[in-house]
């Protein structure tokens, strides 16, 4: 029955996208992130949904080249140049495994991550692209958060097979992020009790990032937190809010979840954080040899890690964006990653600078700073997974530049709008 759902889902909306290509970018962001054929039982979980999706958003595109147009802007062009440069790396590649199936997988990510960026225009289409990541996310912080409440902690939430989100340490990360965008989507919600569900997801989501027993999420849901009272206008309210029910969750977990989250403090006695600080040795002794291409993708390997790890047997994946980054495209490569975000943030306080005294405009400021705060968690928790390549963040990218641009366009038209009265009044005398 969930195959059934799910093919008529997606064949049913394809003659949708024919008719507006945006509606392709909605679908790619619900298929993409939240991957409901690993929800079936049946022959939907090997159906190339994503493929077809990506296809028949193409040919419209293609069909409605008005409806179509590239951002000129800085972030476009540094996602353009950091394709451009793992292509580059993938020449220089020196482990022994192919790295060209991974480099596809990625190319795949940003191109369409470039396509999305082509659709988004309105302020009806920003809200629809949050609402889907919201949801696609939403369901498994939902189903968690309740499976968190029914077993009392006592077990870890992982999230769907074969997705970025599989283990418990991303699905934490995923779900952290998501919190953000659901506090901007409350006050657009009409029915009272809408709004009321919303908050319960938020909740529920924070809930089962706390039931993952991720570390690392931990430590990115305290910077959110922390980030979030700094920007928030009513930081009383919130503090007091905080203050309430931070510990009621605290006390609800376990003695097993405090006993893995204490294991901070005693890193060294821990092998699973040992693993992850060789390999991010690894991956700074492999850029120091190389430091312009690094050592292309596929590089977690005995190979790689005996010619450059302190612990050669030790074998992890990167277990932090930055050091994948480094040790899989060298510093020129790391530096393309920041400047994405930098370039990304710098974008949100634009937009916080020109909309935080226009009331009209009031939904603009608050949506930036709850991207903002989700940002922050994926900084703060990245520095501990290997989620360079996660779409979610890509898809804020996007958010954030199509709201800058959007503002800028309807500033430019308020700007003129007085001129254009006063042209016609003198018309109008004369």
């Amino acid at each position: 029955m969930r195959d059934i759902v799910i093919a008529l889902i997606v064949f049913g909306s394809l003659p949708f996208i024919f008719k507006r290509p945006f509606y392709g970018a909605v679908l790619w962001v619900w298929i993409s992130v939240m991957n409901p054929h690993t929800q079936s039982w049946g022959w939907a979980q090997s159906m190339p949904f994503a493929a077809i999706i990506a296809g028949t958003t193409v040919l419209a595109m293609m069909a409605k080249p008005k409806d179509v147009s590239l951002p000129n802007t800085g972030l476009t062009w540094l996602l353009l140049a950091f394709s451009g440069w793992m292509c580059l790396t993938t020449l220089f590649a020196i482990g022994p495994e192919d790295p060209l199936p991974a480099l596809n997988k990625v190319l795949k990510i940003i191109g369409m991550t470039v396509v999305v960026s082509m659709l988004v225009r309105t302020r009806k289409d920003i809200e629809m692209m949050v609402w889907a990541i919201v949801i696609s996310l939403g369901f498994y912080g939902v189903k968690g958060g309740l499976f968190t409440i029914r077993s009392g902690g006592a077990y870890r939430v992982w999230g769907p097979m074969g997705t970025f989100i599989e283990g418990n340490n991303e699905i934490a990360l995923a779900l952290i992020m998501v919190v953000p965008l659901m506090m901007f989507l409350v006050p657009l919600i009409a029915n009272k009790w809408g709004k009321r569900a919303m908050w319960m997801a938020a909740g529920l989501c924070a809930l089962a990032s706390l039931g993952s027993y991720s570390r690392g999420a931990a430590l990115a849901l305290a910077a959110m937190l922390a980030f979030l009272w700094f920007k928030s206008h009513e930081k009383m309210k919130l503090g007091a809010l905080l203050l309430v029910l931070a510990p009621l969750a605290l006390i609800f977990m376990p003695e097993q979840w405090h006993a893995r989250i204490d294991t901070i403090n005693t890193y060294e006695q821990d092998g699973s954080a040992m693993g992850r600080i060789n390999a991010w040795k690894m991956a700074i002794n492999l850029a120091a040899d190389h430091p312009l291409f690094g050592g292309g993708f596929q590089i977690y390997n005995k190979f790689i890690f005996q010619l450059y790890a302190p612990v050669p047997d030790d074998i992890h994946a990167a277990h932090s964006i930055y050091f994948q980054v480094l040790g899989e495209h060298g510093y020129v490569g790391l530096a393309l990653f920041l400047l994405m975000y930098l370039v990304v943030w710098r974008n949100g306080a634009w937009v916080i600078k020109h909309t935080d005294d226009i009331p009209e405009l009031a939904w603009a400021t608050r949506l930036v700073r709850m991207l903002q705060v989700s940002l922050i968690g994926f900084m703060v928790g990245g520095a501990f997974l290997s989620l360079a390549y996660f779409d979610v963040p890509y898809y804020i990218m996007v958010i954030m530049m199509a709201t800058r641009l959007l503002i800028e366009r309807m500033l430019k038209e308020r700007a003129a709008a007085p001129a254009v009265v006063q042209q016609e009044e003198a018309q109008g005398v004369a």
